[in-house]
């Protein structure tokens, strides 16, 4: 043997990620890259008792955090937003507060995510600590816990820097019915505050608008005000918060799975007058923007005024304001009485007005 060799003694830990600013495609590979840049990096900032522990899985039962008498809820994201970074907020905070509402929506306590990041070869280390710094202060925010997760590298070229997947777990009441089948004739729609921010903000850091404006994104976890409203009032009947496709679609939607007619007043639509002037530039129209941090909530008239009143205590709900009203019809449209008196049909979004939106 060459007695000038290094002689190696014991297991060799990660070696530092200092060396490196960014990421190359050996982070991918499964070996002491990937490794430090799991300890170092993401543990560093989403790191808990139950994700260092390193498995692949993780066991809630065995951890005594699952109530034998709920429901579990399941959901599943992707966050594929362009750019990664925009006024209030930025595609980690996304990725968390998507998958916590679309949880929520179904009346359940979002308690945790998984989290898979694909990362293209050359994206700044420094940029994905400032996106893990945002998802855990978002997650925290939410009372959720990040337990399991994966990290892929692309070739440069092949992923645009950083797309995020989610899956949000958590449970729910059996005695709560709701769901986008459960709109009955005679109940209320109430918006918990103003339409379009997200679009808008994301078109600005695209540098569509043509001006600066001081339009911020409205992302956001809704778990708290759901729970909020659900204690209050028991008997609502459909959670929806309104994301791609906005205000219009999603209600659509909602129509056409109750089968109902829902009837909407366009002067009690809130919109930030920012908001509406760019939309108006754009030739874009705010009841089809996306949103990140509003609520839509159907509850039957005689529970409307306590749901308002409950939406306004919390801080993502001051502006709620009733929209509309749910009327018989079985098929599933949604009419807007316009300022002038007459109607307007309202249908889904055809195609994207803005794409990579969230």
């Amino acid at each position: 043997m060459d007695s000038n060799l290094p002689v190696i003694e014991g297991p060799v830990c990660p070696m530092p990620i200092s060396n490196h600013d960014h990421i190359v495609i050996g982070h991918g590979a499964g070996g002491v890259l990937t490794h430090s840049l799991i300890q170092n990096v993401f543990q560093k900032y989403l790191g808990n008792v139950i994700l260092n522990q390193g498995n692949d899985a993780a066991i809630l039962r065995a951890l005594k955090e699952f109530p034998a008498d709920r429901n579990l809820v399941v959901s599943t994201d992707a966050h594929i937003v362009f750019p990664l970074f925009f006024a209030g907020g930025d595609i980690g905070r996304l990725a968390i507060c998507g998958t916590v509402n679309d949880v929520s929506m179904l009346g359940a306590v979002p308690k945790f995510l998984t989290a898979t990041f694909i990362l293209e070869e050359g994206f700044p280390i420094r940029d994905l600590e400032r996106i893990l710094v945002s998802m855990a202060e978002a997650a925290e925010e939410a009372g959720v816990k990040i337990i399991a997760a994966d990290t892929k590298v692309t070739e440069k070229g092949k992923s645009d820097g950083l797309f995020i997947s989610t899956t949000g777990i958590g449970w729910v009441n059996p005695k709560f019915q709701i769901s986008g089948q459960s709109a009955l004739p005679g109940d209320v729609v109430i918006l918990s505050g103003p339409i379009g921010n997200h679009g808008i903000a994301v078109a600005e850091a695209r540098g569509n608008l043509g001006f600066r404006s001081q339009i911020r994104s409205d992302v956001a976890p809704l778990n708290g005000m759901t729970a909020a409203l659900l204690d209050a009032v028991p008997d609502t009947h459909v959670l929806r918060d309104p994301t791609r496709g906005g205000l219009a679609t999603t209600l659509v939607e909602i129509a056409c799975q109750s089968k109902v007619t829902i009837r909407l007043q366009e002067e009690s639509i809130p919109v930030d007058r920012n908001v509406r002037s760019a939309c108006d530039m754009l030739g874009l129209d705010p009841l089809y923007m996306a949103n990140e941090g509003k609520l839509i909530v159907i509850v039957p008239s005689g529970s409307a005024e306590l749901a308002m009143e409950t939406l306004k205590k919390h801080p993502y709900g001051q502006q709620a304001v009733k929209i509309g009203e749910v009327e018989s019809g079985s098929d599933g449209q949604l009419l807007l009485k316009t300022p002038l008196g007459t109607t307007r049909h309202l249908d889904m979004l055809a195609g994207e007005m803005l794409p990579r939106i969230c």
